[in-house]
């Protein structure tokens, strides 16, 4: 199979988390970096969850890039209270053993797309204010990737921040404006749009303990794996695999987050699906739109709007995606990261 070049740019949570085990279980995905943006939670924490797992994975080989502290332009929110005090739920992973890159992560992404022009497949899952900031310095950046995945937005759905916005953009709205307004000019140079995986698709991406049982037993981890709605919080697992282990302790708070919030004992899988449809764009239909961010509106500030009736005579700036086959994507995901778990042992 040919190589997938990759940059991953995230804010590292839950679903985040889920969504790098999944691309480091791709034999064919060459990751050639890891952008850590403050979302979820602060950067440095992001930093520290990410050089985590490839601690726990053996991928030290991989340079994670620190991001901005902020977003552009407003102060920094982030939500612990759904994916953590440190953002990886009740996962408990290694310490690092080296400390993050020397470059930044705007300037990883202009150096990794002026080393692979044309090959380079990115992947973002927090707030776009890296890609932003680089595209300041290097407006190139975008006309050099091969193509570009975005979890973020709701467009015919309701949000999960604001009443009308998704988290990703509502942390930092004029991130992913400028990256929009950016494609906007490029209309007519054949560069290709950027897919939005909003939350109209991505919140019917439910993730269920049956799933985790079923990542379990194909780990070959025992004993086998139990996520009751009726275990105490906190309940941590007893897996043999330490990978199946970390991933359901992040996955359980996770869990727990959304039965509280009267969502059923489910989790979102936002960022997993992204990093699917990063790699194989054909799972998903798509919707060409121009789109753009609210900024200013006091009710709706982040919220991501479509224009489908061409009313603002604006370029096409963006790709949603609208449909998949959830039951397809579910059996990648966790025959993939069960491959990944086995080949560790």
């Amino acid at each position: 199979m040919a190589e997938t070049k990759v940059l991953f740019d995230c804010d590292t949570g839950v679903d985040d988390s889920l969504a790098l085990l999944y691309l480091l279980s791709k034999p064919e995905v060459n990751l050639l970096g890891i952008v850590s943006t403050a979302g979820n939670v602060p950067a440095p924490q992001v930093v520290e969850n990410n050089l985590g797992w490839l601690e726990l994975l053996g991928r030290t080989d991989i340079e994670v890039h620190p991001g901005s502290d902020a977003p552009l332009s407003t102060p920094l929110m982030t939500t612990e209270e759904t994916h953590g005090p440190f953002g990886v739920g009740y996962a408990e992973l290694p310490t690092p053993t080296r400390g993050p890159s020397e470059i930044s992560g705007p300037q990883a992404w202009s150096d990794l797309t002026r080393a692979h022009p044309g090959e380079v497949v990115a992947l973002v899952t927090g707030p776009c204010t890296n890609l932003a900031l680089a595209l300041r310095d290097d407006p190139g950046i975008l006309t050099r990737l091969r193509r570009i995945v975005i979890m973020g937005g709701a467009f015919w759905h309701p949000g999960n921040t604001t009443p009308t916005s998704e988290w990703n953009v509502a942390v930092d709205p004029e991130s992913l404006w400028e990256v929009l307004r950016a494609y906007g000019e490029l209309d007519g140079t054949g560069t290709p749009l950027p897919i939005l995986c909003p939350l109209d698709l991505t919140e019917t991406i439910e993730l269920t303990p049956d799933h985790i049982v079923r990542l379990a037993d194909a780990a070959g981890s025992s004993p086998a794996e139990v996520l009751n709605p009726e275990d105490p919080d906190g309940t941590r697992s007893a897996a043999s695999d330490p990978v199946v282990r970390a991933a359901s302790d992040a996955v359980r708070f996770y869990f727990e987050f959304h039965r509280d919030h009267d969502l059923g004992y489910i989790a979102h899988m936002h960022d997993p699906f992204a990093a699917a449809v990063a790699l194989d764009p054909t799972i998903v239909e798509t919707r060409t739109h121009p789109v753009d961010v609210e900024l200013t509106g006091s009710l709706t500030r982040g919220t991501t709007i479509a224009d489908v009736h061409g009313a603002w005579n604006r370029p096409d700036t963006a790709r949603i995606a609208v449909a998949t086959d959830q039951a397809a994507f579910f059996d990648d995901l966790l025959d993939s990261i069960a491959g990944l778990a086995r080949g560790r042992g």
